[in-house]
């Protein structure tokens, strides 16, 4: 009995390990926000939503954000999408790691292209697809954490030269390429 309980503390373990880690979720229609967190429930470890757009910076501070899914238009009647271009630039002035996805009723190409160019990380539009919205964001996330600097690759390269050199730096120096000084410079650098 106490060994089936352990794999059940353990797969549930598991199951949320495997989650992603917290969505923001901004549309001023509060059915959106309530669907999405239903549907997104499973996926992230926890789901945040917001009516007001206003409190995106708030939020944003007092916690880590993963992601964000922001709607593109917030007063009524107004379908242009700069409300939510403005809020996207902004989000990416205080916040350049934390990718977020635009949300919009208007399958506006021009739009996509303008939130694009602006640093979104991916488009959706409403009415959308439950499959297509999660595999959306969890691609977002995974290329997210995929990508890594070029000061980490060259760090990483010069670290295994250095021990491939048994820490013989002028050695490790010509097996790069470079002077013996421009290994100390990029060594301080990376440091």
């Amino acid at each position: 009995m106490a060994f089936c309980s352990l794999i059940r503390i353990f797969a549930h373990k598991n199951y949320i390990m495997n989650k992603y880690g917290t969505i923001l979720i901004v549309d001023d229609n509060a059915a959106i926000l309530t669907a999405m967190r239903y549907l997104l429930d499973g996926t992230f470890e926890q789901v945040l939503t917001s009516t007001n757009p206003d409190d995106i910076l708030k939020l944003m501070a007092q916690q880590t954000i993963d992601i964000v899914v922001l709607d593109m238009n917030f007063t009524l009647g107004v379908n242009n999408g700069n409300e939510g271009l403005f809020w996207l630039r902004t989000i990416r002035k205080q916040h350049p790691e934390t990718p977020v996805v635009l949300l919009t009723a208007y399958a506006d190409i021009n739009l996509a292209v303008k939130g694009l160019k602006n640093g979104a990380a991916d488009f959706i539009t409403k009415p959308w697809d439950n499959d297509e919205l999660l595999r959306k964001l969890k691609d977002v996330l995974d290329m997210q954490n995929e990508i890594v600097s070029l000061d980490e690759v060259e760090q990483e390269h010069i670290r295994r030269t250095i021990d491939h050199c048994h820490g013989n730096l002028t050695q490790a120096a010509q097996l790069l390429g470079i002077t013996r000084q421009t290994l100390y410079n990029k060594m301080k650098r990376l440091s």
